[in-house]
């Protein structure tokens, strides 16, 4: 379906021409016209099927149809992520998509300094896009009034959650008024989702255009068997025979994302790590230096990496398995975007043999395994125990302080802050 066949106006037709796309993906389909016609939406889609287009582009159309009383602008609509990159990749869509319409949004995340952030507010803007935790010091320090929000989107709720961003999700749904459109959009429907779908939507149409917890048809899967102490060894053997020229690879902690990078980079391969430690300016340069190609190893954590987009992402590899079999999905799901081929690899030692075999029952099959000469597992080796929870910034490993428990790329507290623009799309031109 064609995006002029979704009753959108000219001056959204026309930015979503100039962004290059025409053809909607099926979340795009289903969700306009629904938010269109003012209904509350539980949707599941995961990163890559163009949902942020999917809300952004009708409820810029809402607002539009509906002019503000006045003449400053107030907050109408409020988008919620768990992450700071996040925030920043829906603004730049909000920017990118109303650029020919009247409407002024921010962008309110932690780690920066709150003071532009207050003199923006001040002046007035009909959009906010916001992590949880700098959002409440706005309202606690009086810099923001939401008592005029009409539309609330919940974008990747079932993140929020497993961050432990639920107490200021809920300070902020009993704060905005109760007469509203709510949009929740979320990876997966867990009991948790569904609760809070129930306590917060009025009668949702529900939209699922992925199964739950399967990975994306386009990805190649494959495991290589080998001893911990030689994936290194075999993951650098295989970016350079291959020639893989751009890789993003997850690592379970900070430290460990530290370490692979520094070593790639004495195997003479250019890399750079991003996590929560990291300071903005660092995440800033390694994630445009990645998709520009100067870099061509970016070593992540989980965390780090949600809503990280990048256009035509050919490799992704697990240097070390998730804990949480769900990771497993939203890495690979990195790669295959809007239509284009993608390849997973997995290096596993014996260690995670159980966390493979719980992968392979989220997704409901085996995954290929592939004994590569010259890296046979040593039989002597015994399987160590691996510690729970995500690494890199997960429920056991916070990094840095705040509300929210995931340390790395959460967003919520004082020390976050907001990573680049991460766009996806690309193949057949949809809109991301």
């Amino acid at each position: 379906m064609l995006f002029k066949d979704l009753s959108l106006s000219a001056e959204l037709l026309r930015a979503v021409q100039k962004q290059g796309y025409d053809t909607a993906t099926p979340i795009q389909q289903q969700a306009i016209p629904l938010i269109l016609e003012g209904k509350d939406v539980l949707a599941g889609a995961q990163t890559g099927t163009g949902k942020t287009a999917g809300f952004t582009l009708p409820v810029l159309q809402r607002l539009q149809e509906n002019p503000r009383q006045g003449q400053k602008p107030y907050p109408r609509v409020l988008v919620l992520t768990p992450t700071r990159e996040l925030a920043a990749q829906v603004h730049e869509s909000v920017r990118d998509y109303g650029q020919f319409l009247p409407f002024r949004s921010a962008v309110i995340f932690g780690g920066v300094s709150i003071n532009p952030q207050k003199q923006k507010l001040i002046k007035g803007v009909d959009i906010v896009v916001a992590t949880p935790g700098r959002l409440l010091d706005h309202v606690q320090q009086r810099s923001i009034d939401l008592s005029r929000v009409e539309i609330l989107v919940l974008d990747e709720a079932d993140r929020m959650l497993d961050m432990g961003f639920i107490r200021d999700i809920r300070k902020i749904l009993n704060i905005i008024p109760k007469q509203r459109q709510t949009l929740l959009f979320s990876a997966t429907f867990s009991r948790e989702i569904k609760a809070l779908a129930s306590e917060f939507l009025k009668q949702p149409s529900e939209i699922q255009v992925t199964p739950q917890n399967t990975a994306a048809e386009l990805v190649s899967q494959i495991v290589y068997p080998v001893d911990k102490s030689r994936k290194r060894e075999l993951l650098s053997q295989k970016i350079g025979e291959e020639n893989w020229q751009q890789v993003l690879v997850f690592t379970r902690t900070k430290h460990g994302a530290n370490k692979l990078a520094e070593q790639l980079g004495n195997d003479g391969i250019n890399s750079a790590a991003i996590h929560g430690n990291k300071s903005q300016g660092a995440r800033t340069k390694a994630l445009a230096d990645f998709k520009a190609g100067e870099v061509r190893v970016l070593v992540a954590t989980d965390i780090a990496a949600r809503g990280i987009d990048i256009d035509k992402l050919p490799h992704v590899v697990n240097f070390e398995l998730p804990n949480i079999p769900e990771d497993y999905v939203h890495r690979i799901g990195r790669t295959a975007r809007a239509g284009q081929a993608g390849h997973a690899v997995s290096l596993v030692c014996v260690d995670e043999l159980k966390l493979l075999r719980d992968i392979e029952k989220v997704l409901g099959k085996d995954i290929e395994k592939v004994n590569l000469p010259g890296y046979d597992v040593d039989p002597r080796i015994k399987a160590e125990p691996i510690q729970n929870g995500r690494g890199g910034g997960g429920r056991n490993n916070a990094g840095n302080s705040g509300r929210g428990r995931g340390g790395a790329g959460a967003g919520g507290g004082r020390n976050r802050n907001a990573g680049p623009r991460a766009h996806s799309g690309g193949g057949n031109r949809r809109a991301s």
